[in-house]
């Protein structure tokens, strides 16, 4: 139970990333306080921790029950949708995904969804619903979105220090980070699909 457990934490940790979250962010990094920014990044995180909740909870019956869909169709979609987005990144770097709209108290929802809740982060949920009973999944879930914005407000704080004096070094990191993470999104994309096919595969008479 305890390997499983790490397992999913880890996972879902590793796929929200909040290095590359940084970069998604720094338009908002940049522009609020860290209290209002920390405010809005909990925020966020409980829009996507009920969400990933409701996907552990529901797992694979959300598509072929409620949906009347195969589940391996979501994971052909979506790792196609998350292939695409590595090769924007290869090709415009992070400046791909950071346009933000709203005034902070209404922009936890645009965080959450486009950059927490994505193909890759649902289907980790699913997976945990399936490996552990509900409440470690649950908790599981918890506990890798609290380190995920733990560390986005240490990086958000570290950032404030430094950015005066070492601004050109910031821009290398965000440069930097956007562009080799192209090689994990891509990797996980490439995985989500061909597991989607080996499901599909599997389900034909």
């Amino acid at each position: 139970m305890v390997s499983p457990f790490f397992d999913s934490v880890i996972l879902l940790f590793v796929l929200l990333n909040p290095f590359l979250m940084t970069v998604y962010l720094m338009e908002l990094i940049v522009a609020l306080d860290v209290r209002t920014f920390s405010t809005v990044l909990a925020r966020a995180g409980v829009i996507a921790g009920l969400v990933f909740w409701g996907f552990a909870a529901t797992g694979e019956a959300l598509f072929t029950d409620l949906l009347h869909v195969r589940y391996s169709a979501f994971l052909i979609f979506g790792g196609t949708l998350f292939f695409v987005i590595g090769i924007r990144y290869v090709s415009n770097g992070p400046g791909a995904l950071m346009q933000l709209r709203g005034e902070p108290e209404h922009v936890a929802g645009s965080i959450a969804m486009p950059f927490m809740v994505g193909p890759a982060t649902v289907n980790a949920s699913i997976l945990a619903g399936a490996q552990l009973p509900l409440w470690y999944a649950l908790l599981a879930i918890m506990v890798a979105l609290v380190l995920v914005v733990t560390c986005v407000a240490t990086l958000k704080i570290i950032h404030d220090r430094v950015r005066e004096r070492y601004e050109y070094l910031v821009q290398r990191y965000v440069e930097f980070v956007g562009r080799s993470s192209a090689l994990l999104i891509g990797t996980i994309a490439v995985d989500m699909i061909l597991r989607g096919v080996d499901l599909w595969l599997a389900s034909r008479p």
